[in-house]
């Protein structure tokens, strides 16, 4: 509430996760305190809209000037859509200093939420896998090559060091105490993230389909959703 201050329409949360055992609970960390934590606070820092909606408080005088909830039914992602109508009106989105803490997040909630990036910002198609550390990180090192004549490999090792270290010090921020896993399990935890992410938004690519709950649906450009019939979409698992 204190984040609701004159010219903000919208305070969200980021997404993080529950201190669990097991090594899904350390990789589901790893992933919100890392790739997740890095993306929002990036894109709200560049007024990008980022918004989540599992726990936010936005101004009723906007929602009722678009059309109120009904009006975002249309889409999964509603939560995007009513934040774009926040800023389409004049007011600032911000994030809250505490995050939205949760118990779990599976793979298939990671690649529907790819899914639902790529209809919405179909510029992810070509910038998300240039955010990952593995290829950019083989770009750069390609480049430094090129351009300087450095030894391709150490830079290349080089910089998944510099970026494996930055993860380590976010996540720590964002955790705010001593966390539930050891140095060693983040180490495996982060090599495991670092090299199944390209599959998982290739995957998102691959098969465009949600399910969600009992239902399947299929997202149009824009992120309008169109609901499948079951008999059609048997093989949709996300």
């Amino acid at each position: 509430v204190d984040h609701m201050v004159d010219g903000v329409g919208l305070v969200h949360q980021m997404p993080f996760t529950c201190d669990r055992d097991g090594f899904a609970a350390t990789f589901e960390k790893i992933y919100f305190g890392t790739v997740q934590a890095r993306i929002y606070l990036c894109a709200d820092l560049l007024g990008i809209v980022c918004h989540t909606g599992m726990s936010c408080l936005v101004r009723r005088n906007i929602l009722e000037s678009a059309g109120g909830l009904g009006h975002f039914g249309r889409y999964l992602a509603e939560d995007f859509f009513i934040a774009k109508a926040v800023t389409d009106s004049g007011y600032r989105l911000t994030v809250s200093s505490q995050p939205a803490w949760q118990n779990s997040a599976s793979q298939a909630r990671l690649t529907r939420w790819a899914k639902l990036r790529v209809a919405m910002v179909p510029t992810t198609i070509l910038l998300e896998p240039l955010s990952e550390c593995l290829v950019v990180g083989a770009f750069a090192s390609w480049a430094a090559s090129v351009l300087f004549h450095w030894d391709s490999l150490v830079f290349y090792l080089v910089h998944i060091l510099v970026w494996f270290l930055c993860d380590w010090i976010l996540l720590s921020i964002v955790q705010n105490g001593s966390l539930p896993f050891s140095k060693i399990d983040f180490v495996v935890g982060w090599i495991f993230r670092e090299c199944t992410g390209p599959y998982l938004f290739f995957h998102a690519l691959w098969n465009p389909a949600i399910r969600w709950r009992t239902r399947v649906f299929k997202l149009a450009w824009g992120g309008v959703a169109q609901e499948v019939p079951l008999e059609k979409a048997k093989f949709v698992t996300a």
